[in-house]
């Protein structure tokens, strides 16, 4: 889980106009992701941190809860510490500044939608460094969502260390009674 935080000095007109065009990750190629990530790092007044949470953690807590630390450590690693946060999506308790959760927060905000692109870029960087590790999953591709290429992988070669046990695909492979749909008799 990648989380990052993206501290914009909105109150430049010159840094404002340089922002034109900027969008939520989703609706940006991978190439303007990137193109975007080397802008906002060569703004002046900009700061980006970005926040891991690991695959133990996710398990251990569950993914919300790891989101939230995840996006903890980004905050943290924004430099000078921002007055206060803009949060897409709902509040995130525990975290060291005040903060306004946005709802849909990348599509109306700038600051968020810039972390949305940190995020996703270097979350793709990180899934190209792990199909390396772990080649036959499609890693680079699909980039560890649940497509049907990656059902086929795990169902052929298993999980690999770096997959959550329990991840539902992972799950069905190491205990397919627990999800077959067919009803049971009660006796």
């Amino acid at each position: 889980m990648v989380a990052a935080c993206v501290a914009l000095p909105l109150d430049r007109p010159d840094i404002l106009q340089l922002l034109k065009g900027l969008r939520e990750s989703k609706q940006l190629s991978p190439a303007a992701r990137e193109q975007w990530l080397q802008r906002l790092r060569a703004l002046p007044g900009v700061s980006i941190g970005i926040g891991w949470a690991t695959v133990a953690e996710i398990e251990q807590w569950n993914i919300l809860r790891a989101t939230h630390r995840a996006m903890y450590r980004a905050v943290r690693r924004v430099s000078p510490p921002p007055d206060a946060l803009l949060v897409d999506g709902r509040p995130v308790p525990g975290l060291p500044y005040p903060s306004r959760a946005i709802v849909g927060g990348d599509r109306t905000c700038l600051s968020i939608a810039a972390a949305s692109i940190v995020a996703k870029v270097v979350r793709d960087r990180f899934m190209i460094a792990l199909d390396r590790r772990y080649p036959g999953y499609g890693l680079a591709e699909h980039k560890g969502y649940g497509t049907p290429a990656h059902a086929r992988a795990l169902a052929q070669l298993g999980p690999s260390p770096c997959h959550r046990k329990r991840f539902r695909p992972v799950l069905e492979l190491a205990m397919p009674s627990l999800f077959d749909s067919t009803p049971t008799p009660h006796r």
